[in-house]
């Protein structure tokens, strides 16, 4: 993978990074860093923000632009929503509401398999983070004070999901109903509402 490629895979998956962090993590010098982050910015594919510093200088922090996080889009996006036009079309709210059920159980059939000998909130969210990610969700999984969260940095069925709710409700329902046992989950950042993931909070019970 290119450097420019890393870039934008890191900005992807933490937000906005500093040259300087950038550096860190791809084992480069800042300078170096900086000359790619220029070459994005000047193709529109990240763009920066001067945050004020305690001391000294600002610090500028480098995110993704529209055309940046197009790179993950969903390429079938247009085929997408007609499929589901279609659907509301030829079998009305019901319809759809059997399709989404039916992707939903066939989900759970999946997940519960992979998650059956798996034990403690840890180990079931970073097998569940594991599958996610083969979907094309880039799941990862982070603690914080004894709360976990579940982090999606990508949704490759947006145009889906931004066309029926359900399908995000229905995804909620999964994860709550495949941790009932060891924690509650709650979404506290949505794609569909402009936020750069989705976020689900779980709490041990």
């Amino acid at each position: 993978m290119k450097t420019h490629e890393k870039i934008i895979q890191l900005l992807k998956t933490q937000g906005p990074l500093t040259a300087k962090i950038l550096a860190s993590e791809l084992g480069l010098t800042t300078m170096g860093v900086r000359q790619h982050v220029q070459g994005l910015e000047d193709s529109g594919e990240v763009t920066f923000k001067d945050e004020k510093a305690t001391r000294g200088r600002p610090t500028r922090y480098w995110s993704l632009t529209d055309k940046g996080n197009s790179r993950f889009a969903d390429r079938h996006d247009e085929l997408t929503v007609q499929l589901l036009d279609s659907v509301i079309t030829l079998f009305g709210d019901d319809g759809m509401e059997k399709l989404i059920s039916h992707r939903e159980e066939t989900a759970m059939a999946n997940y519960s398999l992979a998650l059956a000998d798996r034990f403690g909130v840890a180990e079931k969210l970073q097998t569940l983070a594991k599958l996610r990610s083969d979907e094309g969700y880039m799941a990862t999984v982070e603690q914080h004070d004894g709360i976990y969260w579940l982090m999606e940095n990508h949704c490759p069925i947006c145009a889906a999901a931004t066309k029926c709710l359900s399908f995000c409700r229905s995804e909620l329902t999964m994860f709550q109903t495949l941790m009932s046992e060891v924690a509650e989950v709650s979404r506290e950042e949505h794609i569909i509402d402009g936020a750069r993931r989705c976020a689900y909070k779980v709490t041990p019970t």
